[in-house]
């Protein structure tokens, strides 16, 4: 084998690698696919209203409690919902 071509296959594996990295790259990131929120999508914004009445349900002040109420932390049993 000459020399041309033993350059040529130590050139192939560089090539060849960075041709798969592009290839992964435009497959999983779809940059020219993808949706542009903000150029493509109308927003109509309206003025904010107030329906009912803001009732105070509850307050805390000051730190003397170190637990939340009700918290289930402990029983991650019951915390996961399994169907």
């Amino acid at each position: 084998m000459d020399s041309d071509g033993i350059l040529f296959l130590l050139a192939l594996g560089p090539a060849s690698a960075a041709g798969l990295y592009w290839m992964l790259y435009r497959y999983y990131r779809n940059t020219d696919k993808s949706h542009h929120f903000e150029s493509e999508t109308e927003v109509k914004a309206q003025p904010v209203t107030g329906v009912g009445e803001d009732a105070k349900v509850n307050e805390i002040r000051g730190t003397q409690e170190t637990q939340i109420r009700g918290n289930n932390v402990g029983d991650y049993r019951k915390r996961v919902q399994r169907t």
